[in-house]
């Protein structure tokens, strides 16, 4: 865009005039973009509480990995009761049910009471479900089911909300150098929570109750951990509470002088985009808002877009892999302990999404998505090759483990991650937290559908046309992201919102072409 390429260009302090101009002037000027120099210390600080704020999402990561590490024993125990297959298969799936619901909600306590109250309340919700299966019956099959799908309802709203409020208050808080990567925080703790959990069923496979009690009691040290957290001040200025946001914007970008030119800026800047944004919804009823914000290019553009991503996401499998770990392992001629074959996609997907951050910043959004889908369909081809001649008893038996591990490693650089951090960066701040809890329940929904089919698929089609069709979703997925998903490295959140209301986006689209 050419205001944001001017803006790059403006010194951080103010340009020589004849006359002094007057303090509001001063204080643009003196960011050119509305946003504060970043500091070494204000880096630091921003670091620090994205990390703390995707604290709480380690447990939603512990509760979409948990059905992995119990569902052998929950259908073979010897020392306790056990389910049926039918039960055990609504154990597994009933989550994602959930998760759309915990998405919408997300939305809405955003918007209602702030990012940092709803950090409280996924930690609360979450507590409250491992609770409930750490102390799961032990002598009655029926009471048991009902325990575990009363808890996995509960983690399943508990892993909606966590989709997007820790990702939008990163977003938020961090200045633009640095939030493409603190928006992966939320991919990565998620990947964490899922490393720790196979790790724990590894180590505890006989005893997932135990394995509950632990993950209970991290996410009460996670719930302390929200206490000190200073809240969103975009959130502030749009619910009219201009000191607090000063206050705690001050603590953000490391100032404390009072009335500080640049914090003014910012905040101005803020408050103009609000304004703006409500100046064009001023004649609408308070009942039909929502759905009036939606019908402007700069929600329903991104909507569509993310919404579309989530699709690709979906259905090349990722999270079939994920939820079944161990089951998809052998299915795919995996030679090793289907345990120690989750853990190493847990790991996997960690130790990518660290070096994603680096790549995120570095090269953008768009190439690391275009290689993830490259990567993604090669993998998965090669299993269904694998699937079509097997190898388990060749000396190549450890291709299929080399294609899986690869499979996530690619997918954790572009598919997996890009659609939850770039959720939290494309929609205006007075409909984020609404949009973005939009896209979340449509995500779900989708995961919903694959993980139900994923079983009925592998019988009536069998495991290697099922690769076949992952490879396929991946390769249509590569075209998506090269004609439509737009570039946001380097971008301020007011210049996204500026290209998709299609005033300021050529810059950006020769940006796009060029990436």
């Amino acid at each position: 865009m050419a205001t944001m390429e001017k803006a790059r260009e403006t010194p951080t302090t103010p340009t020589t005039t004849t006359t002094d101009p007057p303090p509001t002037d001063k204080a643009t000027e003196a960011t050119g973009t509305g946003i504060v120099k970043l500091t070494k210390r204000a880096a630091i600080t921003q670091i620090l509480l994205a990390i703390v704020a995707n604290i709480t999402i380690i447990s939603s990561g512990m509760g979409i990995g948990f059905p992995s590490i119990a569902m052998m024993e929950l259908t073979n125990s010897t020392s306790s009761v056990v389910l049926t297959e039918s039960e055990a298969s609504w154990f597994a799936s009933i989550t994602s049910i959930m998760c759309p619901f915990g998405g919408l909600l997300s939305g809405y306590l955003l918007d209602k009471v702030g990012r940092k109250r709803t950090l409280y309340c996924i930690n609360i919700i979450s507590i409250i479900s491992w609770a409930i299966m750490s102390f799961a019956s032990t002598t009655d099959a029926s009471v048991l089911f009902v325990e575990l799908i009363v808890a996995r309802v509960i983690i399943g709203i508990a892993i909606g909300l966590s989709s997007t409020p820790a990702s939008v208050y990163a977003a938020e808080v961090a200045h633009p150098q640095l939030r493409g990567r603190l928006t992966l925080l939320t991919a990565g703790c998620t990947g964490v929570g899922m490393l720790l959990v196979y790790s724990l069923g590894y180590m505890f496979k006989e005893d997932w109750r135990y394995v509950c009690t632990i993950c209970g009691v991290f996410t009460g040290v996670s719930l302390i951990t929200v206490i000190p957290l200073p809240e969103s001040p975009s959130w502030l200025v749009g619910k009219k509470r201009p000191q607090e946001a000063e206050r705690y914007l001050k603590v953000i970008r490391a100032i404390k002088e009072d009335n500080h030119p640049e914090i003014r800026a910012e905040i101005k800047a803020l408050e103009d985009n609000v304004a703006r944004f409500r100046a064009t919804s001023a004649s609408d009823s308070k009942k039909a808002s929502k759905l009036v914000q939606l019908k402007k290019p700069e929600v329903y553009k991104p909507l569509a877009i993310m919404c579309t991503f989530f699709i690709f996401q979906q259905f090349s499998g990722i999270f079939v892999i994920i939820v079944y770990a161990a089951s998809f392992s052998v299915e795919a001629g995996v030679a090793i302990d289907p345990f120690l074959s989750a853990v190493l996609v847990g790991l996997t997907r960690v130790l990518t999404t660290i070096l994603m951050s680096f790549i995120s910043d570095k090269f953008g959004r768009r190439p690391p998505a275009l290689f993830s889908g490259f990567g993604m369909a090669c993998c998965m081809f090669g299993l269904a090759a694998c699937a079509v001649y097997p190898v388990a008893d060749t000396e190549y038996n450890w291709i299929p483990t080399a294609l899986l591990v690869s499979f996530i490693f690619t997918a954790t650089l572009g598919f997996l991650t890009l659609p939850f951090s770039m959720n939290a960066e494309v929609y205006p701040t007075k409909i984020r937290g609404f949009a973005s809890g939009l896209t979340i329940f449509f995500g779900y929904t989708m995961s919903f559908i694959i993980l139900k089919s994923y079983p009925t698929m592998v019988s009536a089609i069998g495991n290697e046309n099922v690769f076949l069709f992952f490879g396929l979703i991946s390769v249509i997925g590569i075209a998506f992201v090269y004609f439509f998903l737009p570039e946001t490295k380097g971008r301020t959140l007011q210049d996204i919102e500026d290209y998709f209301r299609g005033g300021k986006g050529k810059e950006m689209d020769k940006n796009d072409s060029k990436a």
